[in-house]
C-alpha cells in the first residue's frame, strides 16, 4: 500500500512502507492512503504503528464544526427525510379511495418523520461514515471525546438529548457559541463532538 506524506505542510508522494523508512517517519506525521477520507497521525493506522512500533496516541480533536456547518447539514437532512415520506404518503394517498383514511394516513407524517428522523441519525451517526448525509456533504462528523467512532448506544443517547435541547427554548443548541469544542447540550450530555477534518488537499 502506497502513502501520501505531508512534508512541509504539503503532500508529497505516495510513498512504500520502504521508502516511509528512509524518510524516517515520525508518529506524529500525516499520512493518507487513495481510499482515506481525511490524513491521519502515523501511530493512528495500525498497519503503520506494527511495522515502525509506534505506540498509539490519545489526541483529542482540534478542529470542530461550526454551528452553521451543523444547522445546513439539520436541513439537508430534514429536506432528505421529509421528502422521501411525503413522496410516499402521496402515492398512498392517491391509491386510497376512503377519505378518513386519507386523513390518517396524511396526519400520520407527523409522528412518522420525526421517528425515522432520529432513527436515521442513530444509525448515520454510528455508521463508519460518522454522520448523517447531511453532515457528510458538510464535511463534519460525530466523534466522542477522543474523536473516535461512536456506539449505537452513544448515538441514542446523543439523539434523545435532542429534546432537552429543544425543550430548553433551543437554548441547549446556543450553548455550542459559548465552548471551545463547540458542544451542544445534547453533546455535552452524550459525550460527543462535532468535528471537521483537519486536512483537506
Amino acid at each position: 500500500m502506497d502513502y501520501i506524506l505531508v512534508i512541509n505542510g504539503k503532500p508529497d508522494g505516495p510513498f512504500t512502507v520502504e521508502e516511509l523508512k528512509q524518510k524516517r517517519i515520525k508518529p506524529t506525521d500525516f499520512v493518507r492512503t487513495d481510499d482515506m477520507d481525511d490524513y491521519k497521525e502515523a501511530h493512528e493506522l495500525p498497519e503503520l504503528r506494527e511495522l515502525f512500533g509506534f505506540r498509539k496516541q490519545i489526541i483529542s480533536p482540534q478542529y470542530f464544526g461550526t454551528f452553521d456547518q451543523r444547522a445546513t447539514a439539520c436541513i439537508i437532512d430534514w429536506f432528505i427525510i421529509s421528502a422521501v415520506f411525503v413522496v410516499l404518503t402521496f402515492i398512498v394517498v392517491a391509491l386510497t379511495g376512503n377519505v378518513i383514511a386519507r386523513a390518517l394516513i396524511s396526519g400520520s407524517l407527523l409522528v412518522v418523520i420525526p421517528t425515522a428522523y432520529f432513527i436515521y441519525h442513530v444509525i448515520m451517526e454510528c455508521s463508519a461514515k460518522q454522520g448523517t448525509y447531511g453532515k457528510q456533504i458538510l464535511k463534519i462528523r460525530v466523534t466522542d471525546l477522543e474523536g473516535n467512532r461512536i456506539t449505537a448506544s452513544k448515538a441514542i443517547t446523543r439523539n434523545l438529548a435532542k429534546v432537552l435541547s429543544i425543550l430548553t427554548l433551543f437554548i441547549g443548541y446556543l450553548t455550542a457559541y459559548f465552548n471551545k469544542k463547540q458542544q451542544c447540550l445534547h453533546d455535552m450530555i452524550a459525550e460527543t463532538l462535532i468535528v471537521k477534518d483537519r486536512l483537506n488537499y
